[in-house]
Protein backbone atom coordinates (compact mmCIF):
# COMPACT_ATOMS: atom_id res chain seq x y z
CA UNK A 1 0.00 0.00 0.00
CA UNK A 2 1.50 3.31 -1.12
CA UNK A 3 0.27 6.59 0.37
CA UNK A 4 0.34 9.44 -2.15
CA UNK A 5 0.90 13.10 -1.14
CA UNK A 6 -2.69 13.94 -2.05
CA UNK A 7 -4.01 11.51 0.56
CA UNK A 8 -5.01 8.71 -1.82
CA UNK A 9 -3.63 5.23 -1.34
CA UNK A 10 -2.66 2.88 -4.14
CA UNK A 11 -2.23 -0.85 -3.72
CA UNK A 12 0.42 -2.32 -5.99
CA UNK A 13 0.01 -6.03 -6.62
CA UNK A 14 3.25 -7.52 -7.83
CA UNK A 15 2.64 -11.12 -6.74
CA UNK A 16 0.24 -13.60 -8.30
CA UNK A 17 -3.30 -13.85 -6.91
CA UNK A 18 -4.44 -17.42 -6.32
CA UNK A 19 -8.06 -18.00 -5.27
CA UNK A 20 -9.67 -21.37 -4.36
CA UNK A 21 -12.42 -22.75 -6.63
CA UNK A 22 -14.93 -23.01 -3.77
CA UNK A 23 -15.59 -20.45 -1.04
CA UNK A 24 -17.93 -20.56 1.94
CA UNK A 25 -19.67 -17.19 1.86
CA UNK A 26 -23.06 -15.53 2.48
CA UNK A 27 -25.91 -16.18 0.05
CA UNK A 28 -28.57 -13.45 -0.11
CA UNK A 29 -31.23 -15.86 -1.35
CA UNK A 30 -30.62 -18.61 1.25
CA UNK A 31 -29.91 -15.93 3.91
CA UNK A 32 -27.00 -17.93 5.36
CA UNK A 33 -23.42 -18.99 4.60
CA UNK A 34 -23.21 -21.72 1.96
CA UNK A 35 -20.42 -23.09 -0.25
CA UNK A 36 -20.12 -21.11 -3.49
CA UNK A 37 -18.47 -22.13 -6.76
CA UNK A 38 -15.97 -19.43 -7.84
CA UNK A 39 -15.24 -18.59 -11.49
CA UNK A 40 -13.81 -15.59 -13.31
CA UNK A 41 -16.36 -13.24 -14.93
CA UNK A 42 -15.88 -12.57 -18.61
CA UNK A 43 -17.84 -10.02 -20.64
CA UNK A 44 -20.19 -11.41 -23.28
CA UNK A 45 -19.89 -10.97 -27.03
CA UNK A 46 -20.80 -7.47 -28.25
CA UNK A 47 -23.85 -7.56 -30.53
CA UNK A 48 -23.61 -4.05 -31.98
CA UNK A 49 -27.35 -3.56 -31.52
CA UNK A 50 -27.15 -1.24 -28.50
CA UNK A 51 -28.44 2.32 -28.98
CA UNK A 52 -24.96 3.88 -28.88
CA UNK A 53 -23.59 1.46 -31.48
CA UNK A 54 -26.52 2.08 -33.84
CA UNK A 55 -26.14 5.86 -33.45
CA UNK A 56 -22.37 5.66 -34.08
CA UNK A 57 -22.79 3.52 -37.22
CA UNK A 58 -25.41 5.93 -38.61
CA UNK A 59 -23.10 8.90 -37.97
CA UNK A 60 -20.12 7.15 -39.59
CA UNK A 61 -22.02 6.38 -42.82
CA UNK A 62 -21.19 8.24 -46.02
CA UNK A 63 -18.39 10.73 -46.67
CA UNK A 64 -16.57 12.79 -44.06
CA UNK A 65 -14.16 10.39 -42.38
CA UNK A 66 -14.01 9.73 -38.64
CA UNK A 67 -16.81 11.64 -36.89
CA UNK A 68 -16.10 10.94 -33.21
CA UNK A 69 -12.80 11.07 -31.29
CA UNK A 70 -10.81 7.82 -31.01
CA UNK A 71 -9.36 7.32 -27.52
CA UNK A 72 -5.57 6.72 -27.45
CA UNK A 73 -4.36 7.84 -23.99
CA UNK A 74 -4.79 4.51 -22.20
CA UNK A 75 -3.48 4.83 -18.64
CA UNK A 76 -4.25 1.48 -16.99
CA UNK A 77 -2.14 -1.63 -17.56
CA UNK A 78 -4.41 -4.02 -15.65
CA UNK A 79 -8.12 -4.66 -15.18
CA UNK A 80 -9.94 -5.37 -11.94
CA UNK A 81 -10.60 -9.08 -11.51
CA UNK A 82 -14.30 -9.88 -11.06
CA UNK A 83 -15.27 -13.18 -9.44
CA UNK A 84 -18.58 -14.87 -10.21
CA UNK A 85 -19.89 -16.67 -7.11
CA UNK A 86 -22.59 -19.32 -7.60
CA UNK A 87 -24.39 -20.80 -4.60
CA UNK A 88 -24.24 -24.60 -4.62
CA UNK A 89 -27.68 -24.88 -2.93
CA UNK A 90 -29.94 -22.39 -4.78
CA UNK A 91 -27.73 -21.59 -7.83
CA UNK A 92 -28.00 -17.82 -7.19
CA UNK A 93 -25.10 -15.92 -8.77
CA UNK A 94 -23.39 -12.69 -7.73
CA UNK A 95 -20.31 -10.75 -8.76
CA UNK A 96 -17.46 -9.74 -6.46
CA UNK A 97 -14.73 -7.43 -7.73
CA UNK A 98 -11.25 -7.86 -6.25
CA UNK A 99 -8.01 -5.91 -6.65
CA UNK A 100 -6.12 -5.20 -9.86
CA UNK A 101 -3.48 -7.74 -10.80
CA UNK A 102 -1.54 -8.85 -13.85
CA UNK A 103 -1.37 -12.54 -12.87
CA UNK A 104 -4.49 -14.35 -11.65
CA UNK A 105 -5.02 -18.06 -10.97
CA UNK A 106 -8.10 -19.95 -9.89
CA UNK A 107 -7.45 -22.84 -7.49
CA UNK A 108 -4.17 -24.20 -8.84
CA UNK A 109 -0.86 -25.06 -7.24
CA UNK A 110 1.71 -22.52 -8.40
CA UNK A 111 4.60 -24.97 -8.85
CA UNK A 112 6.04 -23.29 -11.93
CA UNK A 113 8.73 -25.37 -13.64
CA UNK A 114 9.12 -27.81 -10.75
CA UNK A 115 8.60 -31.51 -11.13
CA UNK A 116 8.33 -34.17 -8.44
CA UNK A 117 12.12 -34.52 -8.41
CA UNK A 118 12.96 -30.86 -8.00
CA UNK A 119 14.68 -29.83 -11.21
CA UNK A 120 13.47 -28.25 -14.42
CA UNK A 121 14.35 -31.39 -16.40
CA UNK A 122 14.17 -34.98 -15.24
Amino acid sequence: LILLPCGWSVSCSISMVNIPKTRNTYCRKCKKHTPHKVSQYKTGKKTGKAQGDRRYEKKQKGFGGQTKPVFHKKAKTTKKIVLKLECSKCKAKRMKPIKRTKHFELGTDSKKGKSEYGGKYR
